[in-house]
């Protein structure tokens, strides 16, 4: 099974190993209990099979078991373990575009995304870890089917109630918990809510009879010891013997557990006030996390006061039904997948599920228009993190709207007010095909619909792909003036001078963003885009030779985007300040620059940012003498653009600086050299690059041996070529 050799500064270096495993599977927030045995044996069978099952009724463990064995094994994996909960999928359009956001994979072209994951994955040793795909199985399988044939090197490790059948696949059935492992898991959860000292014997004696008549399923103990805040443990025994005899559910041929479980999580139900049952069966239109305002709105009223809604919720935290997880967005709340199924159909039974859908619709459509807004704010990172934690709500809000015909204008206002995402925040892949999907339906050509046909030609742009650029824009501008929607006529002239940027016309890129900038002032518009605008007409304006005007163009963007807390638009007004002071003799006042732009396309994971950065980067390196590091940027940032799309969008005058970089560093290196710089570059992951780029290189060490840096007691000074007398290239 072929290793993935990790990034070395020279390659004659030894390969340094992670100091710490890599990968996202969360740390454990209570301590694992039993199951050795079933830890042991999945581990052996990981060690023999490429593909490996862990099956077994709901609230059996299986997704915890697999995550403790991911745990264990990640040091095994040197391009890390990695956990795709895919329950909150219920596409399977987006199945892929959930494993690829597991991987932390952007990918901005327009190639299909099984595509982009193959490439991401077929040359890591890497565990994948898929939770909760019973519902996706059929996609699942075929998607797992084709990465293991195509990365050698790639595990796979899932938890579902069905296998996947896909061949090579060894399954393991995961029973529920032993007698002694269920007891101590038991009390371990019960001291959570009822500290104290040891049980007496009778309440052990009382506790075992409870597990076996739970039949030792983790999740039912884990609802049972909850009771122990307001019961004792006879008590607890006693009320489960009632709630066995009234909801025993399922078919006749279901196997016992699942209808112990089914039991375990009625009976917590009917030990809920009305109040709590109703919250909880609300809580159910959420999809994955939620937090407290959004609860409030989309689950008060009608029964429940939304004033109500935080005391409920808290007690229902506190009965182990709803589970509070704290992260970079916040205090956020989620329902476990089996009792939010129960939550669920209770709300189906109550005929209730439109209505709440709708309500939740109608939320995630508000936060999306504010997040718009608010996208021109100091608060633009806080945006980006807001929606990037609600983008499965965002997406059930979308699937929503689709299902009724007279609704889908509210999916494409959705889709469209999004743009920020798709555009700014490495999403274009998955941005492409909700914009696509909301236009299938035949609506009138309202300002939602507008909206979404320039966001898709500034995507298709963005991608490389000229034709469905072409395509979008010119019926968005040609209905946008049939009904005198001046905004989107705007905006369809803006991001035509944007294509006509990338495909090397920068006079008729100049003519229509200056068109569009008029406009924009008639409208009264400024955001984001507007600003973009300036700074694609002084890319433009470089472009056709005037470096000058270019610089006063960007320096006015710089100072509104200061103004107004904006950072996005700001990184592409500082690369083209970058590029003049490079070619005016400053490259130490470039390089300040893109580290910025590269502190700020981290922050966005905004590719382009970050890739166009590094090339120029690169030719700044190369001007301050270091033709060994250049080399090395330049393969960092190869790596990066087949996830952009069309490297350097296949312009000679965006590639205009790789190629002089290229050209200078050759004829000081030599093309072995320059060929192992490269080869690298390749190999940095792109947060490994940019810390390279932002720190100033790699390690001295390797930077100075032969062709990796200056050479020993030799000053390098930039190449004759084509430069002035102060160092710099003339002009672009």
């Amino acid at each position: 099974m072929r290793r993935l050799r990790h990034p070395a500064t020279h390659p004659d270096a030894p390969e340094p190993r992670p100091s710490a495993p890599v990968g996202n599977v969360p740390a454990e927030l209570d301590r694992f209990v039993g199951r050795a045995d079933e830890l042991a044996a999945v581990d052996g069978l990981l060690a023999e099979s490429r593909l490996v099952t862990v099956v077994g009724a709901a609230g059996v463990g299986k997704s915890r078991c697999a995550g403790r064995v991911a745990a264990l094994v990640e040091k095994r994996y040197c391009d890390g373990v990695w956990l795709a909960e895919l329950s909150p999928v219920h596409d399977p359009a987006l199945l892929e575009h959930a494993v690829a956001e597991a991987l932390g994979l952007t990918d901005h072209t327009g190639r299909p995304p099984r595509a982009a994951l193959v490439q991401h994955l077929r040359e890591r040793r890497t565990l994948l870890v898929l939770d909760g795909f019973e519902h996706l199985v059929d996609g699942c399988a075929d998607l797992v089917r084709e990465l293991l044939r195509r990365a050698p090197g790639l595990q796979v490790l899932a938890a579902g109630r069905r296998p996947l059948l896909v061949e090579g696949e060894v399954t393991f059935t995961l029973a529920p918990m032993s007698d002694e492992d269920a007891v101590e898991l038991f009390w371990r959860r019960a001291r959570s809510v009822r500290p104290g000292g040891e049980p007496t014997a009778g309440e052990r004696a009382a506790a075992l009879e409870l597990c076996r008549r739970l039949d030792g399923v983790p999740l039912a103990l884990e609802l049972a010891a909850g009771r122990l805040r307001a019961l004792s443990v006879d008590q607890v025994l006693l009320r489960l013997d009632d709630r066995f005899r009234l909801l025993t559910g399922g078919s006749r041929g279901a196997p016992p557990r699942h209808r112990a479980l089914r039991t375990a999580i009625g009976w917590s139900h009917e030990l809920c006030t009305p109040a709590q049952r109703l919250l909880w069966a609300r809580l159910s239109v959420f999809a994955g996390q939620f937090d407290l305002e959004a609860a409030e709105y989309v689950c008060g009223g009608d029964g429940l006061p939304a004033a109500s809604v935080l005391d409920v919720l808290d007690e229902l935290l506190a009965q182990s039904v709803v589970e509070r997880e704290d992260g970079a967005a916040g205090t956020r709340y989620r329902l476990l997948e089996s009792v939010r199924e129960y939550g669920a159909e209770w709300l189906a039974a109550t005929g209730d599920t439109r209505r709440l859908r709708r309500r939740h619709r109608d939320w995630f459509l508000g936060l999306a228009t504010w997040c718009e807004l608010d996208w021109f704010s100091p608060r633009q990172a806080e945006v980006a993190a807001r929606i990037d934690g609600e983008l499965p709500n965002l997406r059930r809000a979308m699937e929503c709207s689709m299902e009724s015909p007279e609704e889908v204008h509210l999916a494409q206002h959705l889709a469209g007010s999004l743009w920020f995402y798709w555009a700014g925040c490495g999403r274009l892949s998955e941005g492409r095909y909700w914009l696509e999907h909301v236009l299938e339906e035949p609506t009138p050509y309202d300002a939602s619909r507008l909206k979404v046909l320039w966001v898709l030609g500034y995507v298709a742009v963005l991608q490389g792909d000229a034709v469905g650029a072409v395509s979008a824009l010119q019926e968005c501008r040609e209905e946008a003036e049939r009904a005198g929607d001046a905004t989107a006529v705007a905006y369809a002239v803006h991001r035509t001078g944007c294509l006509a940027i990338v495909t090397d016309d920068p006079a008729r890129a100049e003519e229509l963003l200056r068109d569009a900038l008029g406009r924009y002032r008639e409208i009264g518009e400024l955001n984001s885009n507007v600003l973009m605008a300036q700074v694609e007409l002084a890319m433009a304006v470089a472009f056709l030779g005037d470096l000058d005007a270019a610089a006063d163009i960007c320096e006015e963007v710089r100072e509104v985007c200061e103004d107004h807390g904006e950072r996005w638009a700001l990184a592409y007004a500082l690369y083209v300040l970058a590029y003049a002071a490079l070619r005016r003799g400053r490259p130490e006042r470039a390089r300040r620059m893109l580290g910025e732009c590269l502190s700020i396309g981290r922050t966005f994971d905004d590719l382009l940012a970050t890739a166009l950065s590094l090339e120029l980067l690169a030719l700044v390196t190369a001007v301050e003498g270091d033709a060994g590091e250049a080399a090395v940027l330049q393969g960092a940032a190869e790596r990066i653009w087949p996830s952009v799309g069309l490297p350097l969008f296949g312009s000679a005058y965006f590639g205009r600086p790789r190629a002089e970089c290229a050209e200078q560093v050759r004829r000081e290196l030599g093309d072995s050299a320059y060929e192992a710089g490269l080869r690298a570059g390749r190999r940095l992951e792109r947060a490994a690059a940019v810390e390279r780029a932002l720190s100033g290189g790699g390690p001295r060490e390797h930077r100075d041996t032969p062709g990796s840096g200056p050479a020993a007691g030799k000053t390098r000074r930039p190449a004759a070529s084509r430069m002035t007398g102060r160092g710099g290239p003339e002009r672009w």
